[in-house]
């Protein structure tokens, strides 16, 4: 799964005034990564808002990513939920003839033992007909995959081939790299320690904040991951600020502020999330200004 190396970005979905989806802007985005070094595109993940799409939109937003995308860079589809027989069959209803894997988040809210968080994924990889990619994000779903149900659901499967690891405990993530099959991929999902991360044997990051700031963020990876440690660390340095404003507020309200200050769309997101309060937004054009 070389696709998988690098930076790949959780894109937004943006909105106009009236909370219809902006695809114009989501055009602007899509070629705004390309333009900028990012090395693969991530549809319908948490930052892009699908629980508040309904599935005429979902399908408009897909479609409106592949056709602006052109085939240039690989995609990767989010597909997941709690309940894993509806997963199974969105996963074997869907064409996913354009997507080179699919990402799973670990079922939310239910808070499945390991168990059972071993067996929402054996019952996915049993039917999917592109490599999974599971989500791990605690924060979200309530629950922990331990590094151990990671490392069995990796040895069990061979269409399982990465993590996308965003528990933000660099421990966690060092025993992954560790204990890992040698062709399993860990990718980080926290981009505060990404670079950490690809240093300690990381396969790169699906990020947030990449898709603000494409063109260094992807370059800090590319450091990483050639073991350029000083080019890197200056860069997530520079960088470092506008991850803790991006997340002050909560995601995507965050990254769709900084969005708004360099013309790629709005700062609109559709309830129950609120746009980012003014403070955050005047923090976040200053950063950019003295960027």
């Amino acid at each position: 799964m070389k696709e998988l190396f690098g930076t790949g970005v959780a894109l937004v979905t943006p909105f106009n005034e009236d909370k219809s989806v902006d695809f114009d802007g989501l055009k602007r985005l899509v070629n705004y990564q390309i333009d900028n070094g990012i090395n693969y595109l991530v549809v319908m993940g948490t930052t892009g808002e699908p629980a508040t799409l309904n599935s005429d939109e979902k399908e408009k937003v897909k479609a409106t990513i592949l056709e602006a995308n052109n085939g240039r860079l690989p995609v990767v589809l989010g597909i997941g939920g709690n309940n894993t027989m509806a997963v199974v069959e969105e996963i074997q209803s869907t064409d996913l003839t354009d997507f080179c894997a699919v990402l799973s988040v670990s079922p939310y809210y239910n808070k499945p033992t390991q168990e059972g968080i071993y067996q929402h994924f054996k019952a996915i990889a049993e039917v999917s007909p592109k490599p999974i990619i599971v989500y791990n994000v605690p924060s979200r779903t309530g629950k922990n995959i331990e590094p151990e149900t990671i490392i069995r659901l990796a040895n069990d499967f061979d269409n399982i081939v990465a993590v996308k690891e965003a528990a933000g405990d660099i421990v966690q993530s060092m025993r992954l790299v560790q204990h890992k099959p040698k062709d399993f991929l860990i990718i980080s999902g926290d981009d505060m320690i990404a670079l950490p991360m690809v240093l300690t044997g990381g396969a790169g990051v699906i990020s947030v904040i990449g898709q603000g700031l494409p063109k260094d963020f992807s370059q800090m990876i590319q450091y990483g991951l050639k073991g350029e440690v000083e080019n890197a660390t200056k860069l997530h340095h520079r960088m470092m600020d506008s991850i803790d404003y991006i997340f002050e507020e909560g995601n995507p309200a965050g990254i769709k502020a900084l969005l708004k200050k360099i013309n790629i769309c709005s700062e609109n997101v559709r309830l129950p999330l609120v746009n980012a309060s003014y403070d955050l937004q005047q923090k976040l054009n200053t950063f950019v200004d003295n960027y």
